[in-house]
Parts: structure tokens; sequence; C-alpha cells
């Protein structure tokens, strides 16, 4: 029997506390909730279960405000099913306080929580709400969307055009982001030494533009993830982190973070990698699937993201997480995501300068670290014959990047290099 969810819950017998997790599935996601189950998950059915199902269909009707979407079935077992569909006119509450699943149990949402359902009710975003600010200035923005858009001025009807200000409600939380001065907590960004405990500088955003923030994170990174080296007779410029991967991570923070958490973004940068970590976790509906392969469904701050691709910032749909794994397409290490319900940290390290052709790279990528394989175990997972996986093992080997153990039939090769 399937163990209980996000989207499934189990009861013995049917009391009022299951609408609980009614309010919460139709606030959050599609949920199932079975009657006639024990917590040791045998099934004893339910009595009487056409009376049942009236009695469901009489506490829902009248105790879950608004309505939610639901249905019943009597299963042959005599368990009774009871499916309960995501809503668009949330907050669905029960006896007048809204509920969410976490994990397995239901719990009560916060107020931030609530008002967030409020909102989504009201098909609105926290930007879309006014800033209750008169006047607000935009030197930076202005200077930026002029030149990317050619025009000839800076004025009200450009705010409106980019949905930043209206006649009725004035600007609005977005146009206050963009804004010169604001009182939002921005980037945190702290450069490390060889640990945690040795600070060497601090740079903190906060009560400025969101684009300020963006454009002075790049400088930073390029005076510390940028080294110039002597070739011949040549300086080139080499990058320690992919730019287009950092880019892309500070401008995803920026863009999909939730504003309505009085946080930093937390920018870590040490001498083997920098960590993004945005406050807000997923926008609701969202997988961590989702998110990683760059399929967003719905944005949480929509304003602000076409903002940023009029700038030429961003892509228009979404394409961040792919161009980030991209940058590193080529690369030994790579990008890591940590998705939790209440933040997103993104981790970039930094590359290794050994080269690898495609070949290479993919016998190494199938070798994970702290594991032994025969040499017949790495052609099967390569999918590659006898003697090129003999040279390309022998060329890893020179590189440093896998130890080869014992002899003839007890050889075997390991994995030693990753950062």
């Amino acid at each position: 029997m399937e163990k209980e969810s996000k989207f499934l819950e189990y009861k013995e017998q049917i009391t009022k506390t299951y609408l609980k997790t009614v309010s919460a599935f139709a606030n959050y996601n599609d949920g199932e909730i079975i009657f006639g189950v024990t917590d040791d998950f045998n099934i004893i059915g339910v009595e009487n279960p056409n009376d049942a199902c009236l009695n469901i269909e009489n506490q829902i009707n009248d105790s879950i405000k608004p309505l939610p979407n639901y249905s019943l079935r009597i299963n042959k077992d005599n368990t009774i099913s009871l499916f309960v569909k995501k809503g668009f006119n949330t907050p669905y509450r029960y006896n007048g306080k809204c509920y969410i699943r976490n994990d397995s149990s239901t719990i009560e949402a916060d107020d931030l929580a609530e008002k967030r359902l409020i909102l989504e009710g009201m098909n609105l975003n926290y930007e879309d709400l006014p800033c209750k600010k008169d006047e607000l200035s935009f030197e930076i923005l202005s200077k930026k969307i002029v030149e990317a858009l050619n025009l000839s001025k800076f004025d009200k009807d450009v705010l409106k055009s980019l949905n930043l200000y209206s006649d009725t409600n004035g600007y609005n939380n977005a146009a206050y982001l963009l804004s010169d001065n604001n009182n939002f907590l921005g980037l945190d960004i702290v450069v490390f030494g060889n640990n945690i405990n040795e600070f060497r500088r601090r740079y903190t955003f906060d009560n400025v533009s969101i684009l300020k923030q963006y454009y002075d994170a790049i400088d930073i990174y390029k005076n510390e993830y940028t080294i110039e080296k002597i070739e011949g007779s040549l300086r080139v410029k080499h990058e320690l982190i992919p730019f287009e991967a950092f880019r892309e991570a500070i401008a995803n923070a920026l863009v999909h973070r939730a504003w309505d958490v009085r946080a930093n973004i937390k920018v870590e940068m040490h001498p083997d990698k920098v960590r993004i970590s945005s406050p807000g976790g997923l926008v609701a509906g969202m997988s961590n699937e989702d998110y990683i392969n760059g399929n967003y469904s719905s944005l949480r701050n929509p304003i602000i993201a076409e903002v940023f691709h009029r700038l030429n910032i961003i892509e228009k749909f979404a394409t961040g997480i792919k161009r980030i794994n991209s940058a590193y397409l080529d690369k030994i290490v790579k990008p890591t995501f940590l998705i939790t319900s209440g933040a997103i940290a993104i981790t970039l390290p930094v590359v290794n300068a050994i080269n690898l052709t495609s070949n290479e790279q993919k016998i190494y990528d199938v070798l994970k670290q702290n594991y032994s394989y025969q040499r017949n175990e790495i052609e099967s997972l390569s999918g590659m014959e006898k003697s090129t996986v003999i040279r390309i093992l022998n060329s890893l080997i020179e590189k440093g990047l896998v130890e080869k153990e014992g002899s003839a039939k007890a050889t075997v090769y390991r994995k030693v290099a990753s950062n």
C-alpha cells in the first residue's frame, strides 16, 4: 500500500479532523483521503459506505468555505476515496482557518502563507500590490531601459508599459524594488578565506535597486573569480567559475525570490565555490524537477522578470537553470541545487583546469565517488568497447582523475578527483 504523503492521507474513521486536510488540498494541490484504513495500513473498510458518503458531503458543504471541488468513490474493499482538487478561489478555510500539508501531516497555515493564498485567490502577486509611495526615483532603471529599448525619454508612460505604475493604484512593489531607494533586504555577499571563520570582504545591498545589486554583484564576481595568465606573448583572461553560470544564478535569485520574506539573498564566495541562497522556496504548484528542468508554468514575480528580460539580463522563457547547467557542460565539476520549502540554494564550483574529451567525460561521469569498478563494469555502463575503455582509463589515470588498484582480474578503478 502506498505510504501517506503530501498528496495522500488515510483515515480509520470519519471524524471531522479530515476537514483540515480538505482545506490543505484545496489550497495547495490535488489530494486523496482514503477512509477505512488504520494507522498501520490495515484495510477495515467503512460501514454503510453510502450513508458515510452522504455524511462526508454534508460535512464539507457545511464546514469548508468557499466550497472546494471534490468527488467521492466507494471502493471494492468498502473503503471510501475522497478526491479534492486544487482550487482557484483561495483561501479555502475550515472553521475560519487555512491549512497546509507538511509532508504527510496537515498543519495550520501561518500568516504569511494565508496572505499569499488571499493574493492567489485575487490573481495577484506580492509585486502587484501598491507600494504606498507617491514619489520614487529610477536613475538606474531609466538609464538601462532607455539604452536597451532605444527610447527617447523615460516617463510615466514607460513605467505604465512595464506594468510598474497605474493611474488607479500608483506605483507597485515591483516598481519599488526597481527604484533607487527602497526598504527591502537584498544581496549579502561574503568573501571567505580558506574556512568559514575567515571573512575577507563583505558587501551588503539593502534598500537599493535590485538592478544595482545585479550589476554590482557582477563586478564583485569579476574581481574574485577571473584571473589573467601570460600565455606566450598574450595576456589571457580565465574564469574560475563560468561567468554565464554566475550571471544567471544571481539574476535568477533576484527575479524569482520571495520578496514578502524579510531576508537577504546570501551569496557565499569561497575559494572553491560560490553558494547563492535565496528565500522563498518554489512557487506553489512547482516541483523540484520542474525547477531544475526550467519548466516554469508560473512565475512568482512576472513583472520583474519582464523588466529583466527587456534589459536582456534573462531569457523570456525561464531558461536560467538550463543555462547554468550548460555553462558546466564540458566541465568535470557540476553545479548543485538544494531546494527546501523555505529557500533555494545554487552551488557553483570552481572549474578544474583539466580538459576532457567527450568520451573521457562520459567515462568520468559514470564513475561514482568512493566506489570501485572493474573494467567490464565500466564497459557496460559506458557502452564502449574494451580497447576504448582501456585507452580512456589510462588517459584519466595520467591526468590524476582516476586511480588503478590491483592486478589482472582483481584490477579496479576509482575516481579520485572531485571539487
